[in-house]
């Protein structure tokens, strides 16, 4: 999907929020958009998930499945998550019987609290957060986008989160998030584009420098995994060993898990690009 000199602006004598913005995000990508409050971040969101229209320029290949987490999800009513999510999944097609099942599938991993059946109006700020993510992910997503995922989550769901987000890239998708905390987007984005002055900067791809590589053995009785960390991303090794990429900040509670669990360390080196 790419952004081809769009600029935006609201109302015929409002300030451009965005002007000549000119970048991409490719399949398999998890992108995030930094910079201040009031930059245009989310501005650059609904674009990319076509929810409003540049005032110029073009935005083009995007999937035709989007997937939209907003930054305020608004419960109102009686409906309860449940109901809410399976009426959303015959809307888009699933079905009745596979809408309930992907809900509360869904609900099940990210742990919503209240209950299934409590009415969206009563679940707290993180619960109704976790709806949010759930909706927009009823159909695979071919680009998922996030404004300010990670607020009010608590800490299990903010694994769960960074799960997922690995998991629609892993699938072919392309994943655009937003926050505040630019530590976040160090751990879970592969690069960045930076907003400032209406002006967006793409900034590489941000993390070899401040990402490592960790190669375990498996000295147990049986196959087991090391804890999960977010932002850890692990594949199959040969002779049982398993290769993970990890965020710096997180490298020594990651190997002090491995070993507890009974891995040994193989390797620790810088990742490369």
């Amino acid at each position: 999907m790419r952004w081809e000199e769009v600029g935006k602006r609201y109302g015929l004598r409002g300030g451009w929020v965005l002007r000549d913005v000119d970048a991409e995000c490719r399949a398999g990508e998890v992108v995030a958009v930094v910079g201040r409050n009031g930059s245009g971040k989310s501005t650059l969101l609904r674009l990319a998930a076509g929810l409003t229209r540049p005032s110029r320029g073009t935005v083009t290949g995007r999937p035709r499945v989007v997937g939209y987490v907003p930054d305020r999800f608004p419960p109102a009513g009686r409906m309860s998550a449940t109901a809410y999510l399976t009426h959303l999944g015959r809307v888009r097609g699933l079905g009745t019987a596979r809408s309930a099942a992907r809900a509360g599938e869904l609900l099940d991993r990210l742990a919503l609290s209240g209950g299934r059946e409590a009415p969206l109006a009563t679940l707290s700020k993180g619960n109704a957060q976790k709806v949010a993510v759930a909706q927009a992910l009823l159909v695979p997503p071919g680009l998922f986008v996030l404004d300010e995922p990670w607020s009010g989550l608590d800490a299990s769901a903010h694994e769960v989160l960074a799960e997922l987000l690995a998991e629609v890239a892993a699938g072919g998708g392309t994943v655009l998030f937003t926050d505040h905390r630019e530590s976040l987007a160090r751990t879970h984005a592969t690069r960045s584009l930076h907003v400032a002055d209406g002006r967006v900067t793409p900034q590489g791809e941000s993390g070899t420098r401040d990402l490592v590589d960790v190669v375990l053995a498996w000295r147990g009785s049986g196959p087991r995994p090391p804890a999960a960390l977010p932002g850890v991303r692990a594949e199959p090794g040969p002779d049982g060993q398993l290769a993970l990429r990890v965020p710096r900040q997180d490298t020594d509670a990651l190997l002090l898990a491995a070993l507890r669990e009974g891995w040994s360390v193989a390797r620790v080196t810088e990742a490369a690009r």
